[in-house]
């Protein structure tokens, strides 16, 4: 029985519309593992970000963004990555998805080092902080308050695959001035209203000016 080729049925008939179908398999054949070899497990645990997709049982889609100190993205064995999931802003759209929907697309980039990527794709299970310590003792811990882990969440690895260096960006990392805010409830820190989302609110319910302070009719 002829094995069954990694990725979509979508992405299968696209390649043979683009006349891609050989250059994919090579691609499938070379590059994408359903584990993390030695290499990977190494770029994994010294990434201090990541991109996080997901989307719910309609297939609605979001994506995010997470980052921690090197190791935070911790990998348990070849086919399993635990990362800690913070207090935010109460919306849980990642997780609430993954409630719905297990599949999750991560995407590593190195800008800095190597200038390459990783992608791993794998399903998703939700586990509190006290059970996951219970079971993995030495899972990092940060003493900075409001950064002890709500929960953590289990990816089983199901593809593991490079993203080439060909449009990564080279970057440098800049000293930070002041400090980054992990768990801060302040606003301000968090980047305010930075869009202008919660001032065009205020507009349509109130009919004050966009961007206006809210006292600025002594309200």
């Amino acid at each position: 029985m002829p094995q069954e080729r990694p990725g979509s049925a979508g992405e299968h008939r696209l390649q043979e519309e683009m006349g891609t179908a050989d250059r994919a398999d090579r691609f499938y054949a070379q590059q994408v593992l359903d584990h993390l070899n030695p290499s990977m497990r190494e770029f994994t645990e010294r990434q201090e970000m990541f991109f996080l997709s997901t989307a719910d049982a309609r297939g609605e889609c979001d994506s995010t963004f997470r980052a921690g100190p090197p190791g935070f993205l911790t990998v348990l064995d070849e086919r399993t990555l635990v990362y800690p999931e913070y207090r935010g802003n109460g919306v849980m759209a990642s997780l609430g998805n993954m409630r719905e929907n297990p599949h999750v697309g991560i995407l590593m980039l190195d800008f800095t080092r190597d200038r390459i990527g990783l992608h791993v794709n794998g399903r998703a299970w939700m586990i509190p902080d006290g059970t996951m310590r219970a079971l993995h003792p030495a899972l990092p811990l940060d003493a900075v308050p409001g950064r002890r882990p709500q929960l953590w969440v289990r990816v089983s690895v199901e593809e593991a695959y490079v993203h080439c260096s060909k449009h990564i960006p080279r970057m440098a990392k800049a000293p930070s001035r002041d400090g980054r805010a992990w768990g801060t409830d302040d606003v301000r820190r968090k980047g305010g209203d930075y869009f202008g989302a919660a001032a065009g609110a205020a507009h349509a319910r109130t009919g004050r000016p966009r961007g206006a302070p809210p006292d600025c009719f002594g309200a």
